[in-house]
């Protein structure tokens, strides 16, 4: 009996033909070269095409600075939002191993259709020669959008599920695997950034001195290398099985909890409903521990006489087990440090808006024919994380082992708490930067000149890298904390809910420099950000982004001082012992 107990995960995964996974056979670090080559491609096409757009949207598609910055952090966020159409579909129907399969297919149509907008006559926009002003039609910049948010679909069925099925990999009930995990979202986050410096390199370089027909044809081409990557380990993946609508389970809590409001919950809180088999009632997910917070929806669970009068055939629209109003309340108890993540995503999101557009107004010079474009210093936020990573793992957590005592170094709070300083000093150095570019601008009188200031692009690097190192504690502390922290059955809307802080992030990014431009503008002023730097004053929305995160910083002291983590019910489930 031990010996079959030990041959099998304990976590309810199965292999790809849905029999309980054999631990030797399937799962762990033996997978994850597949998901992690998957990525690493996904995020190279998606940063190789997404990094310069606000330069496409300038010289193709003919729009004002303001105007191809919101652009960009709309779509931008769109592809942040879709996740939870794509989580949705994974936990409660497809499985994540089906969902990512669908929707790369989707990404690359979509493309397919961007390259094609580049290189085909009436697709491609008129009056284009060399790097003269284009004068796009409308049909063409739509077909342009059509192609770029089916992009944004495609997203939302891979970001929340890959990371998500990843860990899935790995059992928690095996402590080595567990520890495994940890690192897991450490080297997933790095593959991102491999991806992503090549993307914001030689993908930019060919896009400002080749052509945008390569510059976006050449991501078409490595998506179908993620999507070879991602089936070629198909037999050795281990899945959670779809646990059925999280939100239909959500909102019969809100329903059962309202219908039950006059009912006094007991003292006892062993005799809330729970069904008494090994598992929960929720399939994939093991039962949770009751918690004391927000009681108010305990009157779900609590057995009346007239549910006891219907000899167990209650409608579950009146009657929740506790594991799913637990469920309910794991993913309340997530949002208040969901919402201090769009701040950071707001300082994140200006490096491929306002960063790109401080650049373009520098020397990009490196000798006397090489130029930097300004959207490949987003490399040096690469580099910092690709630096970070393995420095977290190997070093910093060792080191914060000793003095905490904690398995993980920090906890998820603590580290995420960090990267939201961080990100404080990456608004100052870029702010301080601003301040002695215009300073020069002053001193040169080129106010309207269209030469590039005698200050060298380089000096953007700090900025970048100290975002980068903000990411490596905060954005991996989220997709660590998130996947953890959710209930198991809901573990890719839970991601999805985590990657909506970006989404939010460049929406909010697009609302403050619309709000900045409405109000800086009034009465004839050119306001912080014209589409002639040298007579703004982007240094001050750099200072408000930092004060805004400096606010936010307190904000999250307060919720994570609050937050209770996750407890599970340490039961067996049924195929511990599978024959």
């Amino acid at each position: 009996m031990e010996e079959l107990e030990g041959k099998y995960t304990k976590d309810g995964t199965t292999d790809i033909s849905g029999k309980p996974a054999i631990k030797k056979n399937t799962g762990n670090w033996r997978a994850c070269p597949y998901i992690l080559a998957n990525e690493c491609c996904e995020r190279l096409a998606y940063y190789g095409m997404s990094t310069n757009l606000v330069n496409y949207m300038k010289d193709r598609l003919h729009m004002a600075n303001t105007t191809a910055a919101n652009n960009v952090t709309y779509w931008s966020g769109t592809c942040y939002i879709m996740p939870l159409l794509g989580a949705f579909v994974a936990d409660a129907y497809w499985g994540r191993y089906r969902t990512i399969a669908t929707f790369m297919i989707i990404y690359i149509f979509g493309l397919a259709l961007l390259s094609m907008t580049t290189c085909i006559n009436g697709l491609k926009p008129s009056s284009c020669n060399g790097r003269d002003v284009c004068h796009p039609k409308q049909v063409q910049s739509a077909v342009v959008f059509v192609a770029l948010y089916l992009i944004a679909l495609g997203t939302g069925g891979i970001k929340p599920c890959v990371s998500s099925f990843g860990a899935d990999q790995f059992d928690e009930s095996d402590q080595s695997e567990k520890k495994s995990k940890s690192s897991f979202f450490n080297w997933f986050y790095f593959t991102i950034n491999i991806g992503a410096l090549i993307a914001s390199s030689v993908l930019v370089w060919i896009q400002m001195n080749v052509g945008w027909g390569w510059g976006f044809g050449i991501p078409a081409i490595v998506m179908a290398i993620a999507v070879i990557s991602f089936f070629s380990g198909t037999q050795l993946y281990r899945h959670q099985m779809p646990g059925g609508s999280p939100l239909t389970r959500m909102a019969q809590v809100i329903v059962s909890a309202i219908r039950k409001n006059s009912v006094e919950v007991p003292a006892d809180k062993s005799l809330l409903h729970e069904i008494n088999d090994n598992g929960s009632a929720i399939q994939g997910s093991p039962k949770l521990e009751h918690t004391d917070e927000f009681r108010c929806l305990d009157k779900a669970a609590v057995v009346t006489q007239r549910d006891q009068s219907k000899g167990g055939r209650v409608s579950p629209w009146r009657l929740c087990t506790v594991t799913q109003v637990e469920e309910l309340k794991s993913v309340v108890r997530l949002l208040p440090i969901w919402a201090t993540g769009i701040i950071f995503s707001t300082v994140y999101s200006q490096m491929s808006t306002m960063f790109v557009l401080q650049g373009n107004t520098l020397d990009p010079h490196m000798g006397p024919s090489f130029k930097i474009p300004s959207a490949s210093l987003s490399l040096f936020d690469t580099v910092s994380v690709i630096f970070w990573v393995p420095v977290y793992d190997k070093i910093i957590v060792p080191l914060a082992r000793r003095f905490t005592g904690r398995e993980r170094g920090f906890t998820q709070l603590t580290r995420m708490g960090i990267g939201l300083v961080i990100s404080v000093f990456s608004m100052l150095a870029a702010g301080i930067l601003e301040v002695v570019r215009l300073r020069i601008v002053g001193r040169d009188k080129l106010y309207d000149s269209k030469d590039y200031v005698s200050m060298t692009i380089l000096w953007q690097i700090p900025q970048y890298f100290i975002v980068g190192a903000a990411e490596v504690f905060t954005f991996v502390g989220q997709l660590e904390f998130f996947y953890d922290q959710a209930p198991d059955a809901m573990r890719s809307m839970c991601s999805a809910l985590s990657l909506t802080t970006n989404a939010l992030g460049n929406y909010l990014s697009s609302l403050l420099v619309t709000l900045v431009t409405a109000i800086t503008t009034m009465n004839g002023r050119l306001g912080w950000i014209p589409d002639n730097l040298n007579r703004g004053h982007l240094d001050y929305f750099y200072w408000l982004l930092a004060i805004l995160s400096l606010v936010n910083f307190g904000v999250y002291l307060l919720i994570a001082k609050w937050y209770t983590y996750k407890k599970t019910v340490q039961t067996s489930l049924p195929h511990e012992a599978a024959p």
